[in-house]
This record gives structure tokens, sequence and C-alpha cells, in this order.
């Protein structure tokens, strides 16, 4: 934040990890750097031309399938100015951060083990433990439950030791939908509260967003 008084207070995105049956905080992952850009794509669910009639034309079947993918940057350089109080940066450089972000992506040594013993007791079925409710938060507006599907990291910094100083991480994700999860769920219900702050700022724009255009799409 800037020494101005009316300067805007910065706010980070990142990742929230929720307790899928609590709601309760298990882990914040803040981005160090805001990204400059942000790339989202949707598909529409509406059945697919094979089994679509003309009275299903206007019809969805499903909300959207929503990708989101985000560029960060880790970088130890301000912590190693100070050692004495950013030990952990210089003993490992930005292994700490890095590995916080692949354990979105790795099932936990415990989870390995349960899944073990479950197919050495003879165990037909295999139920994983669920994971925590990933959630993506980019401003006020922005708060979804997420899955992650994409992790690539380019690491371009070593210290003697050969710790990484400075990478680029490449994260993508998937927006869990009710569809996905159902109403009942945590991150159904989050979901649907993204939708209402959706629509409300639709609401908001009206028909002044596209003045060029009358009623019925006639100009």
């Amino acid at each position: 934040m800037s020494g101005f008084p009316r300067s805007p207070r910065l706010v980070k995105g990142g990742i929230v990890q929720l307790d899928p049956a609590s709601g309760a905080v298990r882990n914040i992952i803040a981005l160090q750097y805001n990204p400059d850009s942000l790339t989202r794509g949707f598909q529409v669910q509406d059945g697919g031309d094979q089994h679509r009639r003309r009275s299903q034309s206007l019809r969805f079947t499903a909300p959207p399938v929503e990708t989101v993918k985000v560029e960060a940057e880790l970088d130890a350089a301000d912590q190693l100015e100070f050692p004495d109080r950013f030990a952990d940066a210089a003993q490992v450089g930005v292994h700490p951060q890095l590995a916080v972000l692949e354990m979105l992506v790795r099932p936990t040594v415990d989870q390995l083990v349960a899944a073990d013993r479950s197919a050495a007791a003879g165990s037909l079925e295999i139920l994983p433990m669920e994971a925590p409710v990933t959630v993506f938060v980019w401003s006020a507006a922005r708060i979804v439950p997420v899955r992650v599907t994409e992790l690539s990291v380019i690491e371009e910094a070593f210290d003697p030791a050969l710790n990484p100083l400075r990478a680029k991480v490449q994260l993508g994700m998937r927006v869990l939908t009710v569809n996905d999860v159902g109403f009942a769920h945590r991150a159904g219900g989050m979901f649907l509260a993204h939708q209402r702050r959706l629509e409300a700022l639709a609401a908001r724009a009206g028909t002044a967003a596209f003045p060029a255009l009358g009623v019925g799409g006639v100009t």
C-alpha cells in the first residue's frame, strides 16, 4: 500500500482450503504478487447438437464448465535481504511455497497409507478421504470453489545448494458447480452464492452496458 492516505488497499488473490464438514479454514495460500492477467473459459452445457430438439434450443442443461488459469511468481529476493527474519528463505528458498501448491494436486501420506491398508484388507471398493474444499479468491466478487486440474512450475534461480529462489507457476482450475457436488455440499452452496453475486452484478449493468442495442435486439 502506498503512502497516500486515500490510496486503495492492495488485496491479494489466493486460495483457501476449507474443511468439507465444518467449513473451518485449513490453509490459506496468498499469491506473493497479484498476476497481471487471468484467463477464463466457458463451455456451455446445452445437451449437444445431437440431442437438441427445436424446443430446447434456448435451454441450458447445467451451469457451464468454467476454467480459470492464472500465472503466479514466487521470489525469495526480498526475504534473502533479511536472513535473520526469514530463516526459511535463506535455508530452502521458495521450496515451502512450491510445496504448498504441490499439495493441492497430491494425496497426503495418510491417505496413501489408508488406501493401501484397505486394499490389503480385501476391500472391494476403496473410498478415498474427502479432500478439503479448495476456494479460489479473486476479489470479493469472485469467490468460487474449484478443483485444481493443472500445475506447472518453472524454477529460474538457485542457491549453491540448488534450492529454488525464483519460480513461475501456472495454475489451472475448474470451477465446481452444483452439477458436480450437489446442492447439499458446502462447495455447492458456495457456487450458488457466487452465482447470486454474478446476477446482482449483471443487474447493476442493466441496458446501459450496450447502449447501441434496442429492446428485442432491434438497433
